[in-house]
């Protein structure tokens, strides 16, 4: 099943559709649980959903709610779901976190000089080297256990939230560790 988190509920539709209310289609704008990806849903007209709940958008005949979504771009989204999308994405990343703190486990380098752990907000060539010693010892359990073997490295949850923001907001990112992918 394909999950996404919904972050805002337009019963009527969007502000800027000049047809009639009643040709109106309710919609929703949801973050994909999976790669982090922006979706417009448009929402059966008895869809009782609101804000932080979790839909499935796939397959087709597994979904309730949803009549179909398309993909949008960040600054497509409204206020609302942009308000919403930190908060969603740290749900994500916490309700997932083992995920996650695979990804301090596993990080390669990109290239010669780049390393995936450097993509991560304040994380330079010291903190990389520290992450890289420490998971020679031993896979990393939790991002407790991250942040109590890396010196220096707090809030190991938040850096990768961070992250993933940062790739949704700009599209012409080089690199994309988390949105987009599916994994």
């Amino acid at each position: 099943m394909r999950y996404a988190v919904v972050l805002d509920h337009l019963p009527h539709g969007r502000a800027d559709d000049d047809r009639p209310r009643h040709r109106k289609s309710p919609l929703a704008y949801a973050l994909g649980e999976r790669d982090f990806r922006l979706f417009e849903l448009t929402l059966s007209d008895d869809a009782d959903i609101s804000i932080g709940d979790r839909v499935v958008i796939g397959p087709t005949e597994a979904r309730d709610a949803v009549e179909g979504f398309k993909e949008v771009r960040y600054d497509d989204i409204s206020n609302t779901a942009n308000a919403e999308l930190e908060y969603a994405i740290e749900e994500i990343v916490d309700a997932n976190e083992q995920r996650f703190v695979d990804f301090y486990n596993d990080a390669q380098p990109i290239t010669l000089r780049l390393h995936q752990l450097n993509l991560l907000p304040g994380i330079g060539k010291k903190l990389r080297n520290n992450v890289l010693d420490q998971r020679k010892r031993g896979p990393f359990e939790s991002f407790e256990d991250v942040e109590e073997r890396v010196s220096g490295l707090h809030r190991p949850k938040e850096i990768l939230a961070e992250r993933i923001m940062e790739e949704l907001r700009d599209d012409d990112l080089k690199y994309k560790t988390f949105v987009g992918r599916e994994s």
